[in-house]
């Protein structure tokens, strides 16, 4: 079989897919993403990897709201472009992996009109009900309906031409157009739990502070791609005054970069800073320690000694570091948004707060400190949940190899999950 996974950002959510497609001998499997992005990710063996530079955006007189369309549609011409190259080589796809949401998926049909197209559909936009307009304090004034509904013309082309859809969570699912339903399936992007796991052995170190940390000790973590209110940072950093007085003993760890994945950048140029700002001398920075971005075996190192893991969010896309916290052993207090709580059951694999309440946090996690032995059955479930439902090995990649084959085998079926 024949693959092309097409990301922006390979390998992005195809990491554990294309290694395993590429480890076997029977396919031949390749990979197209934006030159500037690629140089700086890892390889992935026997996936031979392309890539494209989009055009610089030239000034404009077009609306406003037209402004993303457009470097979505010169991102998929540069795609497209690379796609026409290898076609002409002889490299004709049997199925093609494509997150949609910057553009490439626009133009593959076209170039390969035969090839089973199957996209990741990660989110859809909403001007109600989702992300848009959740915080009122960065989201200030009247949400604009019209540029959220603009927003979405990328996805709706792509999904007129996809033969089928991936969303990984069921929330994630519902906010897609419930035309494409029948096209669509739920199937996480998958945990390897047999690396990510409880290690009673585990220990992080700071060097700088000269500490170490190991399990049973009072650490709190919070990680998050970068630090921002998407991700409740804010929420989470207004908390620590009452945590760390009620927890005299307890470190905070805060894992992600300083700049803005989604929404509005800070005016004082990182949240790390306003908020540091704001809680000025209500503090105690000696217990507070930010590492930036980790590496991935040090990140797993400080989930397996974090005594209560924290995570926050907007109604939007789940991070896979919620499921990698559950999974590693993790007591976990997240916010009662979706789609967390559709993965966590409060009381029973965690514990869920109001996003918007630092009281109700700095509670939560004074409670699991305060009580880590009643809670290590709700540490053992957590785990648990995503063994059942998210295993890469058992679960996640075995049906989305199986999806992969029914597309190139023309088994295209209509059918809508059953919410777990």
């Amino acid at each position: 079989m024949k693959v092309l996974f097409v990301h922006q950002n390979f390998p992005g959510q195809y990491k554990h897919l294309a290694a395993h497609l590429a480890a076997d001998d029977r396919h031949e499997v390749r990979a197209l993403g934006d030159l500037k992005n690629i140089r700086q990710r890892p390889k992935i063996e026997g996936v031979q990897l392309s890539g494209y530079a989009v055009p610089e955006r030239r000034k404009s007189d077009s609306h406003p709201y037209l402004r993303e369309f457009s470097g979505h549609i010169r991102r998929a011409k540069a795609a497209a472009a690379a796609c026409e190259r290898m076609k002409k080589k002889g490299f004709v796809p049997d199925v093609i992996c494509v997150h949609p949401g910057w553009g490439e998926a626009l133009f593959l049909k076209d170039v390969f009109p035969e090839s089973r197209l199957l996209n990741f559909l990660e989110f859809f936009y909403h001007a109600q009900g989702a992300d848009t307009g959740f915080d009122p304090e960065f989201s200030p004034g009247e949400v604009d309906a019209y540029r959220t509904r603009i927003r979405n013309s990328t996805l709706l082309l792509s999904l007129s031409a996809m033969d089928w859809g991936i969303s990984p969570t069921y929330w994630q699912f519902r906010q897609h157009p419930e035309e494409y339903h029948p096209r669509m399936s739920v199937i996480h992007d998958g945990i390897d739990t047999r690396l990510v796991k409880p290690d009673a052995k585990a220990s992080f170190r700071l060097p700088r502070r000269g500490l170490t940390f190991r399990p049973g000790d009072e650490v709190v973590t919070y990680v998050s791609r970068n630090l921002e209110p998407y991700r409740g940072f804010h929420t989470m950093m207004r908390a620590l005054p009452e945590l760390l007085r009620a927890r005299p003993n307890a470190h905070v760890v805060l894992v992600g970069g300083q700049g803005a994945s989604y929404g509005g950048k800070s005016k004082s140029g990182s949240y790390r800073k306003q908020f540091l700002e704001e809680l000025k001398g209500r503090i105690d920075l000696n217990r507070i320690h930010f590492t930036g971005r980790l590496p991935y075996e040090r990140y797993i190192n400080l989930l397996q000694v974090s005594a209560c893991h924290v995570y926050l969010t907007y109604p939007f896309v789940l991070s896979w570091s919620l499921l990698e916290a559950m999974s590693a052993g993790c007591a976990i207090v997240g916010s009662d948004t979706p789609p967390v709580s559709e993965v966590i059951r409060h009381g029973e694999n965690g514990l869920l707060v109001d996003f918007f309440s630092p009281d109700a946090l700095a509670a939560a996690v004074d409670r699991v400190l305060s009580k880590p032995q009643p809670l290590a059955q709700v540490r053992a479930r957590a785990r648990q949940t995503v063994v059942e439902h998210y295993d890469l090995e058992t679960i996640c990649l075995p049906r989305q190899l199986a999806l992969i084959d029914d597309l190139t085998a023309g088994r295209l079926r209509p059918a809508v999950p059953d919410v777990i």
